[in-house]
């Protein structure tokens, strides 16, 4: 049987054997709506309870500034459309960055439909934005800025705590998508000096559909989804609780375990980085060399296509993701590389590889073995290198 070896932990994670068992009970004899009064519905509420407890612990925050939701895009929604229409009367400006996942960037182009509008900061060849262009840009208008804690792409850690300490001074609200971060980075909200922060279960081994989002008490905020008085009548809708039970558990999991994890997957990625450039010429690292989450080598290659490269690495065992919108039917390269100065022509010949718990040296190693011979095939095929 052929080995199987999965490096594309920021697309999604298996869910942890123990957060299986946490969630196992409310599918079963634990079903109750937990909006009910019976007992059966008291066990549901008290999961709950329990879940929120556990979250506030890890994020430093009070339990009733958590709000459960379907996952991150659901969360950065709800804070990016919550936050503006509450604040509209004091003001119609966003700022975000070029390099942010689409749920924030589709969702501040959709506000513009409403009369809002929206900066989108540029980023260095690294990724980073500069938090004196944050600060550049706030107007008396200005009553949102949202930006990403560490890129999904190439994993560039942004300078939030910078970039906080501005929106604090200017009185501006300031929210996070923090869904590559956790089991990663310290999401202590008031360290970070954030007022929102999204997060999604399953990219820290939690099940799929749950999320959270946090709002800081005091901070203007209308809910975006009515029906029910669910979640402090801030999102309606019957609670997930096998979910939101599994994802509390991932996320204690993962922050006890976030040192062990870290020194494990850096070890790793160093690996990577250092046998791939020292075997394969005409390729770059992209974002920034050291500001960077533990487990993500973002490389480009030059004079191929990423996804010739990730049809080539499945035939042999090897899951991972190009760094190109062309997987997902769009002939578009990645926004967050052209954002970042990266060719349109190198773009297309991306390829992330981000690394897990259970990840090996002896997987590190066979990529780093079969990966040259796949990228001189592909060359020696392309039109865009020069015959001899």
């Amino acid at each position: 049987m052929q080995k199987q070896i999965y490096l594309d932990h920021a697309a999604t994670t298996p869910v942890h054997p123990r957060v299986l068992e946490a969630m196992l009970p409310f599918f079963t004899e634990k079903f109750g709506n937990a909006s009910s009064i019976y007992s059966m519905a008291r066990d549901s509420r008290k999961a709950l309870d329990e879940a929120r407890d556990t979250v506030a612990e890890v994020l430093s925050c009070k339990p009733t500034e958590l709000i459960f939701t379907s996952g991150g895009s659901e969360s950065d929604n709800t804070a990016i459309k919550g936050s503006a229409f509450a604040n509209k009367s004091a003001g119609n400006h966003i700022i975000t960055s070029s390099i942010e996942h689409h749920a924030v960037l589709h969702t501040c182009q959709f506000l513009e439909k409403f009369g809002f509008e929206v900066t989108y900061l540029p980023v260095d060849r690294y990724g980073l934005v500069d938090p004196a262009e944050v600060e550049k840009a706030i107007t008396d208008r200005t009553v949102l800025v949202t930006i990403m804690l560490a890129n999904n792409e190439v994993g560039t850690v942004e300078p939030l705590r910078e970039i906080s300490r501005i929106t604090r001074a200017k009185g501006v609200t300031l929210h996070t998508d923090a869904v590559q971060a956790a089991g990663a980075l310290d999401l202590s909200v008031d360290k970070l000096g954030v007022d929102m922060l999204s997060l999604s279960g399953h990219k820290f081994y939690g099940p799929k559909g749950v999320g959270l989002l946090y709002v800081r008490r005091g901070v203007p905020f209308l809910p975006q989804q009515q029906g029910g008085g669910q979640e402090r009548n801030r999102r309606a809708g019957t609670e997930n609780v096998a979910g939101i039970a599994g994802f509390a558990e991932a996320l204690k999991l993962a922050s006890e375990n976030m040192q062990s994890t870290n020194e494990h997957c850096v070890r790793l990625r160093d690996r990577l980085i250092k046998g791939v450039l020292e075997r394969i010429d005409h390729v770059s690292l992209n974002g920034h060399p050291s500001e960077r989450l533990p487990n993500n080598v973002n490389l480009a290659f030059e004079y191929v296509e990423g996804e010739s490269i990730l049809l080539n690495l499945d035939m042999l065992g090897i899951a991972a993701s190009s760094g190109s919108a062309c997987t997902s039917s769009s002939l578009e390269p990645s926004h967050v590389l052209t954002a970042m100065g990266v060719s349109v022509e190198v773009a297309h010949g991306s390829l992330r590889m981000t690394l897990g718990t259970d990840n090996s040296e002896e997987d590190i190693d066979y990529v780093i073995s079969v990966l040259p011979g796949i990228i001189e095939k592909l060359r020696a095929l392309s039109p865009l290198v020069a015959k001899p």
